[in-house]
């Protein structure tokens, strides 16, 4: 397993995924697990598949720790799979779908909420779902979405938030729900590793309002099954490929 994530040039961004991938190491102690990051530090993923094959590797899974489909998994690690296909021919590359949307995610962010004492499904709180936004209009549509199915499960309300590319901003559906008359409103922190944008969300929503702000999806062990089962997933599908 190749874990492909953003990349920060926060160091905290590095050590989440470390431990992240420490605890699918605990869950599969079968499955070499390495990571890779495609900005801000090493070591690319390129690097890190063309090493593998040089070692010896027959294949490869490589798994995009990215929370939806957008840029990065639609062009940046095509793009990496295609230069390596080119100097390593024999070595078979699976890709595993992006880690959201899955069900998995909201049981980490309802776990995050309640380290930061909000129960979830509070019919007096207001949730805000805060995800770092993309260029990509697609990824936007699948928060808001995810905020939709959320307001279900009890909440005053749930609305969608971006840090960057889009709109609303963090801090301005705060203040929306404010005027909305929400006694409580949470924002719940949709990243994987801390950061400039999740340090950003927090010091804005609190600014504008907000009761509480929950930490990073980070190492939760919902995550960390939810990559394992991605995972899986890839090899069942190149399994069914190839008895197709």
């Amino acid at each position: 397993m190749v874990a492909v994530a953003h990349g920060s040039r926060d160091p905290r961004a590095a050590a989440t995924v470390a431990a992240l991938l420490g605890a699918v190491r605990a869950r599969r102690p079968d499955v070499p697990a390495h990571a890779a990051f495609l900005d801000h530090g090493p070591p690319a993923p390129d690097r890190v598949l063309d090493g593998l094959a040089r070692d010896g590797a027959d294949a490869a899974v490589v798994l995009p720790l990215l929370l939806t489909a957008a840029y990065h998994s639609k062009t940046d690690i095509p793009g990496v799979l295609n230069r390596v296909r080119a100097l390593h021919p024999r070595l078979a590359l699976r890709t595993a779908a992006t880690l959201g949307p899955h069900p998995l995610l909201m049981d980490a962010l309802e776990r995050r909420l309640r380290e930061a004492g909000v129960e979830p499904g509070d019919p007096d709180t207001a949730v805000v779902l805060v995800s770092a936004g993309s260029s990509d209009a697609s990824a936007n549509v699948t928060i808001a979405r995810l905020a939709r199915r959320w307001r279900a499960r009890g909440w005053r309300d749930a609305v969608p938030a971006y840090a960057s590319a889009a709109g609303p901003k963090p801090g301005e559906a705060v203040a929306a729900l404010r005027e909305a008359g929400a006694p409580r409103v949470a924002v719940a922190s949709y990243f994987l590793a801390p950061g400039y944008f999740a340090d950003k969300v927090r010091t804005q929503t609190l600014a504008a309002g907000a009761d509480a702000v929950s930490p990073v999806l980070g190492a939760a062990p919902e995550v960390a099954d939810l990559i394992v089962h991605r995972y899986d997933e890839a090899l069942e599908s190149a399994g069914r490929a190839a008895a197709g």
